[in-house]
């Protein structure tokens, strides 16, 4: 209900905005009397374009006519008998209109929803420390600006509307004294039949006349023709100023949103203000129509009455001025609006959705286009936009990639949702040197064919997705994941189809690692300067260097997943890659509790634990291993008194973890005490450890996995008590190998 609070606050503008979501398909009264009750349901637990969450919407949609009819049924006294009454109205309102299609019920109130909540942002946003006599970030400032020009737009169309009218009332009583002169010179040609008395009398009255009426027309034909050059010189103003308009949307705001949506596929903020943007460009394509529709009335009239002068010539111009102005509307705002995955695994299934921004506005759903799906390669890409034929070619087949765009009445959009295409194969192109497939790029190409207008206009469209990397077997998920990260990160706007820099400044790849990682842990514990310190030691094969010297070092595409590291099999990529696929699958939550070290080697282990009491251990992340972490702790040596050392376990992985946690590993390791620096480890991890076992059911008993370190067990003289004993010296003083086995509990 906090939002719905914060929106009745709203003004001007914003409040306009908030009351035009609402209408017959959702009545704002409803909004208001269960604001509290809709705001805590979980609308965004339903996936709009999945077909299977339509029972979910069924049951949201039944559960909101259940509350209305019970609002309903609460209401008393005469003002409530109305309420009651208009609140049963609209209860059986909402389960006609929905019922068949619950899921747009959903997109109607996800929309409403998430426009509230942008509105009131946006108003808080504008509103600053000062407790309201601060200033406007430049956010807020950039969308006022553009607000403010729409309304100076308004302003100026309604003004040259107002002269059109005025010229065309001029121009038909111009044409009313133009036949009134042609009546007066007939009338002077019919007077040789008169008598010649009356003609003289007749004839000086009618020549008067006709003076009058011809001096009036002569000026009233250069009023007219001023007229007509004053509003072309406005139009013109007018479409300078559309023009900048929808360059600052276009090429900025669509540009900005484009550039946040590519940096999400890297775990960036999901990108939003798509449906500000589609209001902005909707707002352009109204003032565009209707500054054509007026240049194609004045073209009319000027046809209608011809006069001298350059007015004819001036209005093919504003013409095609105002043609080339929403097409460029058009063809820049078929956009994608959900891309398809940009590692795309042959023979899965995937999904996309493009969207017209303007396709609400002009119309275009009245007769519905077809949208197709193509993949092309990276060179046909190059040579779609430079618009050199490419025969039509694609690099692969995409299976049902034929979509027709539909028109959501509730949110005014237009868009086709591809729900189950599937790339059935690839052709791929000869590679260039060390390039391997995981590095070749790909794009799908969404085109379309929108007429406006009623045919009038009818504009080819096409788009293009992010680059995409095609796979055939998930063990090139990593190497694919390593190029679609260092394009989304380094891509430039505008750019040739897919170029980006060989070579990156090494803090700039380390905000592509901190937003990668802190996307796969959900959590805003991300990469410190101690780890970014480490990988950086890592990427670069030096242990000595620090913070500030890698401030201006460059690391390169070929050193960042193409080279293997010293002396191992693997790259940096990969290794960083098998970091986080651990983590995510495991041991997430024990990074978020700031439990996991991680990025610390060897040395720096030995040296942080051999000032701490034995006993304290750590978790650092694995040197030798893809995706292993390991475990050091400092203790006595066993085979020699008096003598500490710090030990490091064989590194646990994936599938360790899949037998038994981490938790509960460390649990069972009595000689591991401390969490580095100093917290005890049931603090930290005993509320990830398995719950005992219960009791033998039908005679069974369950046998549970238990981990020793021999090196570390203390023996046992009473082996008849069913716990084995394991005690044997460790191969190397500082690494141990832990035993998993089973035990039975005691019955």
């Amino acid at each position: 209900m906090a939002v719905w609070i914060q929106a009745q606050q709203l003004q001007g503008d914003a409040l306009h905005q908030m009351q035009s979501l609402y209408g017959q398909h959702f009545p704002i009264e409803v909004r208001h009397y269960l604001a509290q009750w809709i705001e805590g349901q979980l609308w965004d637990s339903v996936e709009l374009e999945n077909p299977q969450d339509e029972l979910k919407a069924k049951r949201l949609l039944d559960s909101l006519v259940q509350e209305l009819q019970r609002k309903a049924e609460h209401q008393v006294g005469e003002d409530g008998f109305l309420l009651k009454i208009k609140l049963g109205h609209y209860a059986s309102q909402l389960k006609s209109t929905y019922d068949r299609c619950p899921l747009e019920l959903v997109r109607c109130i996800k929309h409403i929803l998430h426009s509230e909540q942008r509105l009131v942002q946006e108003a808080n946003n504008a509103v600053g420390s000062g407790g309201g006599g601060g200033t406007m970030d430049s956010l807020s400032q950039r969308h006022q600006q553009i607000n403010q020009t729409f309304e100076e737009l308004r302003v100026s169309t309604q003004e040259t509307e107002n002269e059109l009218r005025k010229l065309q009332h001029n121009q038909e009583y111009f044409i009313i004294q133009y036949q009134e002169n042609l009546r007066i010179q007939a009338q002077l040609s019919s007077l040789s039949a008169v008598p010649a008395e009356e003609r003289t009398q007749r004839e000086t009255s009618l020549q008067a006349k006709r003076a009058t009426v011809e001096a009036w027309l002569t000026r009233e034909a250069n009023t007219l023709q001023k007229y007509r050059l004053d509003l072309a010189e406005k139009h013109q103003k007018t479409l300078g100023q559309l023009r900048k308009q929808q360059t600052l949307i276009l090429d900025e705001e669509l540009i900005q949103w484009k550039r946040r949506q590519q940096l999400a596929g890297n775990g960036g903020p999901t990108e939003g203000g798509l449906d500000v943007l589609q209001s902005w460009c909707e707002k352009l394509a109204d003032l565009i129509w209707q500054n054509r529709q007026q240049i194609r009335r004045a073209e009319h009239l000027t046809q209608q009455l011809p006069l001298p002068g350059p007015m004819e010539e001036l209005l093919t111009k504003l013409n095609s001025d105002i043609t080339d102005i929403i097409s460029a509307l058009v063809t820049s705002t078929f956009i994608i609006e959900k891309q398809p995955p940009q590692v795309l695994k042959t023979q899965t299934k995937f999904a996309a959705t493009v969207r017209l921004l303007v396709g609400g506005k002009l119309n275009v759903h009245m007769n519905p286009p077809q949208v197709k799906a193509v993949i092309v390669s990276e060179q046909q890409a190059k040579a779609l936009l430079k618009n050199e034929s490419t025969r039509n070619d694609s690099s692969g087949e995409i299976l049902n990639n034929n979509c027709v765009m539909e028109y959501h009445r509730t949110t005014g959009t237009l868009s086709a949702h591809f729900r189950n295409m599937s790339l059935k194969r690839i052709k791929r192109s000869d590679r260039r040197g060390a390039e391997s497939v995981t590095e070749e790029k790909f794009t799908v190409m969404f085109e379309s064919q929108f007429s406006v207008g009623g045919n009038e206009l009818v504009f080819h469209v096409k788009t293009l997705s992010l680059p995409v990397v095609v796979i055939v077997h998930g063990s090139q998920d990593n190497n694919a994941t390593a190029t679609v990260l260092w394009d989304n990160a380094f891509a430039e706007p505008g750019r040739v189809p897919f170029v980006v820099p060989d070579k990156v400044l090494w803090p700039q790849l380390c905000e592509a690692l901190d937003m990668k990682y802190k996307a796969e842990m959900h959590s805003a514990r991300g990469l410190c300067d101690d780890n970014l310190v480490f990988l950086a030691q890592k990427a670069f094969s030096s242990a000595s260097i620090n913070q500030e010297d890698y401030r201006n070092m460059t690391m390169s595409w070929a050193q960042f997943n193409r080279e293997s590291l010293p002396g191992r099999n693997f790259t940096f990529w990969q290794w960083f890659d098998g970091v986080m696929e651990l983590m995510k699958k495991h041991l997430k939550p024990h990074w978020n509790d700031g439990a996991i070290l991680g990025f610390v080697n060897k040395q720096q282990a030995q040296d942080m634990l051999m000032s701490k009491p034995n006993g304290t251990f750590l978790l650092r992340f694995s040197d030798s291993e893809i995706g292993g972490i390991t475990i050091a702790w400092v203790a006595e040596n066993p085979n020699k008194a008096g003598e500490r050392l710090v030990w490091n376990l064989m590194p646990y992985t994936t599938k360790d973890f899949s037998i038994h946690s981490l938790a509960d590993r460390i649990s069972d390791l009595n000689h591991l005490m401390f969490l580095y620096p100093d917290r005890p480890k049931d603090e930290v991890f005993s509320k990830y450890y398995t719950p005992p076992l219960s009791k033998a059911v039908d005679g069974y008993v369950k046998p549970q996995i238990k981990q020793v370190v021999p090196e570390f067990t203390t023996p046992n003289p009473e082996p008849s008590s069913g716990n084995p004993t394991y005690m044997d010296q460790a191969p190397s003083p500082s690494v141990a190998h832990p035993i998993n086995f089973a035990i039975f509990p005691p019955m």
